[in-house]
């Protein structure tokens, strides 16, 4: 996926629930239609990512890719704020 966005959050090294929790925050101090892409290490932030974007009224998850970086698998997110 090559999608453009405005801030990075790397949130690999952290486990759950912290890449969500400060991703969270990340996208609070985003403009309305600036997007966020956010890299984790943890396998779960792929659920956590699309259970938070269900019941948020103030983002949407744009996609969500799994690669592979120095060696380990990365998960990437890419949150757009829309109010």
């Amino acid at each position: 996926m090559s999608q453009s966005f405005d801030r990075l959050f790397d949130a690999r090294g952290l486990n759950c629930p912290m890449p969500l929790v400060n991703a969270r925050k990340q996208a609070g101090q985003l403009e309305t239609g600036q997007i966020l892409k956010v890299i984790a290490s943890d396998a779960g932030s792929m659920a956590d990512f699309q259970g938070w974007v269900k019941i948020a009224r103030n983002v949407e998850l744009l996609g969500q890719e799994t690669e592979s970086m120095d060696g380990e698998s990365v998960y990437i997110h890419y949150i757009k704020r829309i109010a």
